[in-house]
């Protein structure tokens, strides 16, 4: 794997024990002293552009191979500053930075931000009018365009390759890399064709940039944008600011979302539902209780969506519940939570969607609601896909260690990060099984009992029925039944412990659940695994559940304390002046029609509010504040400062 510290300007090949057959093949990048002539120069373009200090993590050594003319690829944890790995190259590199991206709302925030900085930036989508094109590739040829985004299917039409191919590249960077593989978690066939830009413009280094890409998924990324000789660079996937959990779904999960929600009144937040009906129905479950919320799916008129979208980015406080569709498209920084009614598939759709919060660096939290029917349904999805029979197994394979993530007992951040193939990772400290660990019994036996109990019934009842057969409460026992030796046996346990335990047999593949119309039906899963246990060669814990109604739910009660208050602590003496630059920001968004942290973040006017700048070059100091945004507001700013 290539890594590099995040002091230096050159990576290091460290050996990993999860390190694919091509490693080989990856160039060393390119060393570049952290004071050489041409850092110093993308420093000062970070400075000036984006009002930053200095590069963070492995954005220098990406950066630098760029300068270089080298391909790369780089997987960066959200909010790790990928964007800037190909938008200071595209300002310091001649000619126009290609950047192939696979959401128009992805493509219009990131623009959005950068013509807020100073940097011509321009998008080629369905929004855009034939005379707005006119007018992008008169500005194109004439020089005038910084960097331009496009669609994979926009990029690859003929005519637009033909087009390009008499345009000057600084760079072709392909953002969400992670779409072109078929063991990545959001595959795109679309995606597949990317693989002729190393034909098509073979002078030009191409970046790949993804936030999610396990060792497999990476390889293929390689091998399909043909990019085996270059540099790989994969940071920590570390968010210590992001706090998670997890916790089964008891009753209607609706109405525990709707709890979630109400604990965590004022801040910004997305839910996450599986289909267009659920996010329809939890919207107007959370507005009765007079929560801020909309619903956003694929289903809806692209204009409402639209609409839908650009209130959430503006508002303060509000609600998207939403299914897979608002993905990628969100760079909204002061989301608090990610909640997911209903669970993601893999563990990297999952870290994809709860990276949407805490952009800004502040406390946020990302809680799952799952249960073993989310679980059979995904597999049921797996299996209908139109897939060769390999790509099955490995996202089936994925599915299986995203649930026994959730219902693991270790630290779920360490459990995420070295599913990524990180070494030497340490607990978070503030994720639930860290605040508050659960208790664990051994219940081989009792699984013993349950898988005897399936094998006997010959898999021809659902889980409620079997439970009655192991407690011996069956009402209307036949005879043969009676005489079954498992009949009985199980009342040790209650009934919601044998639940749980068949949850867990189902989420370690002991168990399978046959859909069969509605009515699950339980059978045996691994026969292997089945056998180890009979032969108490494999141990099987139950996690003692802790009552949702009791406590507040893991996602509750433990770290009440850790949401308590604001996540932007602001001093007494600056609330005034805060509240007064955010007013100002707010009706210069509204004014422009963006979201308000394109223009600044909170983080940018909380540091203005305790500097209480007096003139421009005191205002230039602050974080995100450069040039651009300083000769475009800072007059405006320094009014608010001085009136309030």
């Amino acid at each position: 794997m290539t890594v590099l510290a995040s002091s230096q300007a050159v990576s290091e090949v460290v050996p990993s024990g999860l390190a694919s057959p091509s490693e080989a093949a990856k160039r060393t990048p390119v060393y570049v002293p952290p004071d050489s002539p041409e850092l110093d120069h993308a420093r000062d373009v970070l400075r000036r552009t984006f009002g930053h200090a200095d590069f963070r993590g492995m954005q220098a050594g990406v950066i630098s191979e760029i300068l270089a003319g080298h391909s790369a690829m780089a997987v960066l944890p959200t909010g790790g500053g990928k964007s800037l790995c190909y938008q200071i190259p595209s300002l310091i590199r001649p000619g126009l930075g290609l950047v192939i991206s696979p959401l128009i709302a992805l493509m219009a925030d990131q623009v959005q931000g950068l013509r807020q900085a100073g940097v011509a930036a321009e998008r080629l989508d369905s929004n855009v009018s034939m005379d707005e094109r006119a007018d992008i590739w008169r500005r194109i040829d004439a020089g005038e365009v910084d960097m331009l985004y496009l669609s994979p299917e926009g990029l690859m039409q003929p005519w637009m390759l033909d087009r390009l191919s008499r345009t000057p590249l600084a760079l072709v960077a392909v953002d969400e890399a992670h779409c072109v593989s078929q063991w990545g978690h959001d595959f795109r066939p679309e995606y597949r064709m990317m693989g002729r830009l190393a034909e098509l413009f073979p002078n030009v280094p191409r970046l790949a940039v993804t936030a999610t890409a396990d060792a497999r998924t990476r390889d293929d990324i390689r091998a399909e944008l043909r990019l085996q000789g270059a540099a790989e660079f994969v940071d920590s996937f570390a968010r210590p600011e992001l706090a998670l959990f997890a916790e089964r779904k008891r009753g209607k999960g609706h109405d525990r979302v709707v709890e979630l929600v109400l604990e965590r009144p004022g801040r910004a937040g997305v839910v996450y539902a599986g289909s267009r009906d659920s996010t329809e129905k939890l919207a107007e479950k959370l507005n009765a209780e007079g929560v801020p919320a909309v619903a956003y799916h694929a289903g809806l008129d692209k204009a409402v969506r639209a609409r839908r979208l650009e209130d959430f980015l503006e508002a303060d406080a509000a609600v998207m519940v939403a299914t897979i569709a608002f993905g990628m498209g969100v760079d909204k920084p002061d989301v608090r939570f990610v909640i997911h009614a209903d669970p993601p598939a893999a563990i990297e759709a999952y870290w994809q969607e709860v990276g949407r919060a805490g952009r800004d660096g502040q406390p946020a939290e990302g809680i799952t609601l799952y249960g073993s029917a989310d679980m059979a349904w995904a597999g049921r999805r797996i299996e209908t896909k139109d897939a060769p029979d390999e790509v099955k197994q490995a996202q089936a394979r994925k599915l299986r260690q995203f649930y026994a993530m959730l219902e693991g007992v270790t630290c779920r951040a360490a459990a995420v990060r070295r599913y990524f193939g990180e070494e030497g990772v340490d607990r978070c400290g503030v994720c639930d099984i860290c605040v508050s660990p659960p208790t664990g019994i051994d219940a081989t036996e009792a699984a013993q009992k349950a898988l005897s109990a399936v094998h006997r019934m010959g898999g021809r009842f659902g889980r409620g029925r079997l439970i009655e057969h192991l407690l011996g409460k069956t009402k209307d026992v036949t005879p043969q039944e009676a005489q079954l030796p498992t009949f009985g046996i199980g009342r040790e346990l209650s009934q919601p412990a044998w639940r749980d335990l068949f949850d867990t047999l189902i989420f370690e593949g002991l168990l399978r659940e046959d859909p069969n119309d509605g009515r699950p039906l339980i059978g045996l899963g691994d026969v292997e695994g089945v056998r180890q246990v009979y032969r108490s060669e494999r141990r099987v814990a139950l996690r003692q559940m802790v009552e949702a109604a009791e406590t507040g739910g893991r996602a509750g009660g433990a770290v009440r304390k850790r949401r308590e208050g604001k996540a932007l602590t602001i001093p007494a003496e600056n609330q005034v002046l805060f509240e007064a630059l955010r007013s100002w920001r707010k009706e210069q968004a509204q004014a422009q029609h963006v979201p308000p942290y394109v223009i600044f973040h909170d983080a940018t006017l909380a540091e203005i509010a305790a500097a209480r700048p007096a003139t421009l070059a005191a205002l230039g100091k602050a974080g995100g504040v450069g040039q651009g945004k300083l000769d475009r507001y800072g007059e405006a700013v320094l009014k608010v400062v001085r009136e309030n």
